[in-house]
């Protein structure tokens, strides 16, 4: 079955469809007031995100750290983003990529 991406005004889903129709069907469900502004059927079976794309890369774990700051902060992006920049000496723009990643995984 084709993987597909589709991005919609706020989201870019990436699902499994047998066709364009059956992937434009589980965005209707799923973000029924949202219009499909791109649909692509992805040459392979996997979707890789590259970790330095986002800007977590390097030795200490992110991941760990930014969910720590986000439950630290109850969920407030940006005081969340001024504990991670404390606790790592990241700059505001890299901690921010790293906060509001986190925070789209479900920290």
């Amino acid at each position: 079955m084709p993987l597909f991406e589709i991005e919609t005004e706020s989201h870019i889903i990436i699902t499994w469809a047998s066709n364009e129709d059956a992937a434009s069907a589980v965005v209707g469900e799923a973000y029924p007031s949202e219009k499909i502004l791109r649909m692509t059927k992805r040459p392979r079976d996997t979707w890789v995100i590259s970790k330095s794309a986002l800007g977590i890369s390097g030795r200490i774990d992110p991941c760990t750290t930014a969910r720590d700051c986000l439950a630290k902060a109850a969920g407030d992006k940006v005081h969340a983003i001024r504990l991670y920049m404390h606790e790592t000496g990241s700059d505001l723009e890299r901690a921010r990529k790293i906060i509001e990643s986190n925070m789209v995984m479900g920290w």
